[in-house]
């Protein structure tokens, strides 16, 4: 991964906002509707293209496809491993159990209501393996075209993909996550041979937490988080940790999100995960204060941060200065080339997810990168 040397750089989680035709096309999909595969092909290609333009000219310094292809940084997987046959999973948000009027309204996102997630039902094995070969192909193509400092691509870690899809077929949560880990492998190594830095979202390791595991003890469910971790890194056995980032999530819905886990209660375990770089949410309300943390926690040599200095659900756009006291906090007590600025989340997480204005999330992506052009001339330009 690139690292700051002379100034600091800028990124964002993943998901951006996609095209209202390639909307409907992806929506009809999902919904079983026939859809032309090359018409789709040429159109998520276009689209790649079109994203990665827009983010050169906001300012972005690492940038990806913005997931144009998938339904979500999750469920995605469904079209292209075998295995997921059975019924559809249900979920409930620990923090959204006393608010039922909000629960609708996150619930009734036109994408999330839309996502398909069918349980586990047999041997887990890969039913696409071109399908990251194309995201490869479409992204390097739109990179032939523009100025960029690094390229990343997105895929969904094992953790992530045992939260949504439940299992119904191996005997136990670790044959099944390490099953998980082994059919991901190669859509993993594709990425990291390709040259483009591998992303693993693991929202598992935060939002896991109130959704997936809200029964047990804080010991019981650091138990599950470890044993994802360890099957995240079989999977990456084969990929040096400085072409890793992995980005840690406590769920991009706009809910009361008290339940979340704190990070004190997750850093250790996060840590000790093969990727060099860790993306995690610090600019929201609920964890905007967590850069605190990182006074007593010491960063581990090689390891960096990519903290959220922009909202993901928010349409205010932060001022620049704003975000430059943001990264600072982080420089200081983590070292300037340890930081790479980032967004908390995604902005395009389910298709037709329109959290933030798509105007308006440019504008933030503009905002966060003139802040951190303020805040290299406060720690470079003054040295």
């Amino acid at each position: 991964m690139k690292r700051s040397t002379e100034r600091f750089l800028t990124t964002h989680t993943g998901s951006l906002p996609r095209p209202e035709d390639l909307i409907r096309m992806m929506y009809a999909k999902e919904e079983g509707v026939p859809v032309d595969a090359a018409a789709l092909s040429e159109r998520v290609a276009a689209a790649v293209a079109e994203v990665v333009g827009k983010q050169v000219a906001a300012g972005i310094d690492i940038v990806n496809d913005g997931e144009m292809s998938k339904p979500s940084y999750a469920t995605y997987i469904k079209d292209r491993l075998s295995g997921f046959g059975g019924a559809g999973n249900t979920f409930v948000y620990q923090d959204l159990s006393d608010f039922p009027s909000l629960a609708k309204r996150v619930f009734g996102d036109p994408g999330r209501s839309r996502r398909k997630t069918p349980a586990c039902n047999a041997q887990i094995g890969v039913r696409d393996a071109a399908a990251p070969q194309v995201d490869v192909d479409h992204l390097e193509a739109a990179l032939a075209r523009v100025r960029f400092e690094e390229a990343f691509l997105s895929a969904a870690s094992p953790g992530v993909i045992s939260l949504f899809f439940r299992n119904e077929h191996y005997p136990t949560e670790e044959a099944y996550i390490f099953a998980i880990a082994e059919a991901m492998r190669p859509e993993y190594e594709t990425i990291a041979r390709a040259g483009i830095v591998l992303q693993i979202d693991c929202p598992d390791l935060g939002m896991g937490r109130h959704i997936q595991h809200a029964d047990l003890t804080l010991a019981e469910w650091r138990k599950k988080a470890q044993l994802h971790v360890e099957a995240l890194d079989h999977a990456l056995r084969n990929i040096p940790p400085d072409r890793l980032r992995m980005h840690l999530c406590w769920g991009n819905y706009e809910g009361p999100h008290h339940c979340d886990v704190p990070l004190a209660d997750v850093i250790d375990i996060v840590l000790r995960a093969r990727p060099c770089a860790i993306s995690l949410e610090a600019a929201n309300p609920r964890h905007a204060h967590e850069w605190k943390l990182f006074e007593t926690v010491k960063l581990p040599e090689g390891k960096l941060l990519i903290p959220g200095v922009i909202e993901s659900k928010s349409n205010f756009i932060e001022h620049p200065e704003l975000v430059a006291q943001r990264i600072g906090r982080y420089a200081n007590l983590v070292g300037r080339e340890n930081v790479v600025a980032g967004s908390d989340c995604g902005f395009g997480t389910w298709v037709g997810q329109a959290a933030v204005d798509p105007d308006v999330v440019w504008a933030k992506m503009a905002a966060m990168a003139e802040g951190a052009r303020i805040a290299t001339r406060e720690f470079w330009k003054r040295s």
